[in-house]
């Protein structure tokens, strides 16, 4: 097993890897999990025996709550720091989200009874694959809902979207992971990566410039004026803090944007 200061490896077998996020207090996406997410992707992809790897979070309540907004620009003095703008570059790994929020690229899994999985558009747009991603999930109609609606959906409704493959009730959920997981580690890599290489071929895949295009656009947004009167009010109100603001992000960005 190791440790870094937000993501536990564990290699349950050789085949089949487990990372445990661990960010306290939300689980924010900062600068330092960028980071260790960059190491951990080259381990991932110099890895020849690895074949699927399983995310989870260590908090109950929340998977990776959002990008850090105050010091999303900080370049951290550690292995893997770089700039956010560098995100898209990352933005193709097949892996397994077994929370259903955050992981566009892969396979997704929600428990129903807890989740909410809010996409907040609050004067700023979805970057670096996340908008590519949902649109490919979820069709443009449903994508505009959730991007400019910026509201929370529960992960039924997900399901019905297409945003999560499956809605798995808690007391069967990580049974499920772990099975499918261990059914794709026991399966020959190399049909395991044509299969996923048919699959993207005839599905599509958004290329790297489309994904470093949305995530200046993101950048960008969170520059403008609008913008940080608006995150200001929300961090007033409890943004990027512990609680029941976050835990409902979608409800009340509707209520203090307005």
């Amino acid at each position: 097993m190791t440790t870094t200061n937000r993501l536990t490896i564990s290699k349950v077998t050789p085949a089949y890897w487990r990372v445990i996020i661990e960010n306290p207090p939300i689980n924010l996406y900062d600068p330092e999990m960028f980071a260790e997410l960059n190491v951990l992707m080259d381990r991932i992809e110099a890895d020849r025996e690895l074949k699927v790897v399983v995310f989870e979070s260590a908090n109950p309540d929340y998977f990776v709550a959002h990008y850090d907004l105050e010091r999303g620009a900080v370049i951290p003095e550690q292995p893997g720091a770089a700039e956010f703008s560098a995100w898209p570059k990352d933005g193709t790994y097949y892996v397994i989200d077994r929370e259903g929020t955050n992981v566009a690229n892969g396979v997704r899994w929600d428990d129903p009874d807890p989740a909410r999985l809010p996409y907040w558009a609050t004067h700023v747009v979805p970057g670096g694959g996340a908008t590519e991603w949902l649109c490919a999930l979820a069709g443009r109609s449903r994508a505009l809902e959730i991007i400019c609606g910026a509201n929370d959906f529960d992960a039924d409704t997900a399901e019905k979207y297409g945003w999560v493959n499956r809605s798995i009730p808690d007391a069967d959920l990580d049974a499920f992971v772990d099975d499918f997981a261990r059914r794709v580690a026991s399966f020959e890599k190399r049909a395991l990566e044509l299969a996923k290489k048919l699959v993207n071929a005839r599905a599509g895949v958004p290329s790297e410039a489309d994904r470093w295009g949305s995530n200046q656009s993101f950048i960008g947004t969170t520059s403008w004026p609008e913008t940080k009167a608006v995150v200001a009010k929300l961090m007033d109100k409890g943004l990027q803090k512990e609680g029941d603001f976050e835990l409902r992000l979608g409800h009340y960005v509707g209520h203090v944007a307005r």
